[in-house]
């Protein structure tokens, strides 16, 4: 070791999922939409002034947060953008939580809070969930530097109503409690309709997911307006230009095309449903996704099994090597024909290793 090397921050990074550099496959890993972004956006793009890519963009990105402001019913001073979603919960995570007390987030969930607590040096409990994957909301009730939680979770792909939100952040009046609602278009209520109630309340949602963009990293909160300025002066004493022009073009043309994200994220849904009750066929079980994946488990082949299976024949879904987690797939919701491919392969990989408990292919 160099001497040098005594003070570097070690930490156990963030493992994304795999990004297949294939022509032919189905990638059903990493919860991306299967439809392209709106032709809005893409009109958008081409209409920039090139020219304009020498100067740097709006560090206050008053366009794109004017977009998301109008489209939500709130203030522009209620709004934080960031590079994703992860650039915006990394932000609140920098900014709010200095506490000694620990930060309070399951035991089963997005993969990063536990990463940017290790890294920003914060105090972290996870209280487990329950046997069915839910949390349980009296182990939120104790005294703590902060609460985290996703809604719905992922990777189990749960939703909690509003009145169980609502609980905690009754119980956590003296801390920051952040909803993380990267799927929350997928099902269920935001829980944006309570920040006019609680000052204490941010939420997080991102453009990722349902707005077919993930390639433009654009995420944002909603917030009482005294978190949100915190989180500015805290990115302004970081990095000032965090989006670039080309991302908050595409992301004032993607909030304004409601027409066409209602079309994308139904159909998304609609096969979600479908996926559904072809997997129950075979001998799935899941809980009952509000997402756009699924978290599913088979009666008699293991998971790891099935997830090998299945990218050799160039179709990818995550599985994740860890403890309570183990004997499940987490599988995105592709195009209707990309999930009748998958189905089809899964009904003649479990015919041939495990017939007797197939059940058939519709």
């Amino acid at each position: 070791m160099k001497p040098w090397e005594t003070y570097f921050r070690e930490v156990e990074p963030y493992v994304a999922g795999e990004q297949p550099k294939l022509t032919s496959m189905i990638k059903l890993n990493t919860n991306e939409n299967p439809y392209p972004p709106a032709p809005d956006v893409i009109d958008a793009i081409r209409e920039m002034n090139m020219e304009r890519l020498k100067l740097y963009p709006d560090p206050a990105c008053e366009q794109l947060i004017t977009a998301i402001a109008d489209t939500y019913e709130v203030s522009a001073e209620q709004v934080f953008v960031g590079v994703g979603s992860d650039d915006v919960l990394g932000m609140a995570f920098l900014t709010f939580f200095n506490s000694p007390k620990p930060v309070l987030f399951p035991d089963i969930t997005y993969s990063f809070y536990d990463v940017w607590a290790k890294l920003f040096q914060i105090p972290y409990r996870q209280p487990a969930l329950d046997e069915n994957y839910h949390i349980q909301k009296e182990d939120y009730y104790e005294e703590n530097g902060g609460v985290v939680l996703a809604n719905p979770n992922a990777p189990t792909s749960i939703y909690e109503d509003l009145h169980f939100i609502r609980d905690i952040i009754e119980h956590n009046q003296d801390v920051v409690v952040i909803v993380d609602e990267a799927y929350i278009d997928f099902g269920g209520t935001s829980a944006i309709e309570l920040v006019k109630e609680y000052k204490n309340l941010l939420v997080v949602q991102t453009y990722s997911k349902s707005r077919s963009l993930a390639g433009m990293r654009i995420g944002y909160a909603i917030g009482d307006p005294g978190l949100i300025q915190a989180m500015q002066n805290v990115k302004y004493s970081y990095n000032s230009y965090t989006m670039n022009q080309t991302s908050i073009a595409a992301g004032v043309a993607s909030m304004k095309a409601k027409q066409y994200f209602e079309e994308c994220r139904n159909k998304i849904m609609d096969t979600r449903e479908w996926t559904k009750k072809e997997l129950a066929n075979l001998g799935f079980s899941f809980p009952d996704s509000m997402t756009n994946f699924l978290f599913v488990t088979h009666e008699s082949v293991p998971a790891k099994d099935l997830f090998e299976a299945l990218r050799k024949e160039n179709i990818f879904v995550r599985y994740f090597n860890k403890p309570r987690l183990d004997n499940h797939l987490r599988i995105t919701i592709g195009t209707k024909e990309e999930m009748i491919k998958l189905i089809a392969f899964l009904y003649s990989y479990l015919k041939g290793n495990c017939s007797e408990h197939t059940r058939g292919f519709a």
